[in-house]
């Protein structure tokens, strides 16, 4: 979570969309930064609402727009996988060495008990302001990348440079259909939203 006074702008961090480059990129320009613990990097729409906007409406900054990328959600959970097969965590918890995606992505989608390497939230429940409302007036896919920085480069008025950062080890993966159709069915509003973006 970073906050830009002088633009006017707030970043949501979303875990595995790139965020870490986009928060070393903005670094210099940056008013207010949350980069730890975890839960507040990475703070959901919902708390900057109760949290934040308050305080910046207090200070004269209420007209703050929120700015966040998202990946496809297939994309999203392979990425959070590949990371999670680092030789740094052989034989850890959450390390998913040994695991098949399609055996990843069906302990992601328990509803109890999910294994330390599938505990994850969702993409949508970080970016909604309300239950089935993400309501985000700058939200890019990290796909397109270029797009977010043509915004951004525009925003603050600068060449961005952004680097490579906690880039997860390349490998081929797939996902079974029937398994995605479940993962569809659970999470309907994080593929939703990234389709409508």
């Amino acid at each position: 979570m970073m906050i830009f006074w002088k633009e006017r702008l707030a970043f949501l961090a979303v875990p595995k969309t790139g965020s870490t480059s986009i928060e070393v990129a903005l670094a210099p320009f940056c008013s207010v930064s949350f980069a730890r613990p975890p839960q507040v990097k990475h703070m959901t729409h919902k708390r900057f609402n109760r949290f934040i906007r308050p305080w910046l409406a207090i200070e004269g900054a209420e007209d703050t727009e929120l700015f966040a990328m998202m990946r496809e959600p297939v994309s999203w959970l392979g990425s959070w996988y590949r990371y999670r097969q680092r030789d740094e965590l052989r034989g850890q918890p959450n390390s998913t060495q040994g695991i098949s995606f399609d055996d990843f992505v069906t302990a992601y989608l328990r509803d109890e008990g999910r294994p330390a390497y599938a505990a994850l939230g969702s993409q949508a429940k970080q970016l909604a302001k309300r239950r089935d409302e993400i309501g985000l007036p700058h939200l890019f896919r990290y796909e397109e990348m270029a797009k977010a920085l043509d915004f951004l480069q525009d925003r603050f008025e600068t060449t961005l440079d952004l680097p490579q950062r906690n880039v997860s080890p390349q490998m081929e993966i797939n996902l079974s259909p029937d398994i995605r159709a479940k993962l569809q069915a659970k999470y309907p509003l994080d593929f939703d939203t990234y389709e409508s973006i």
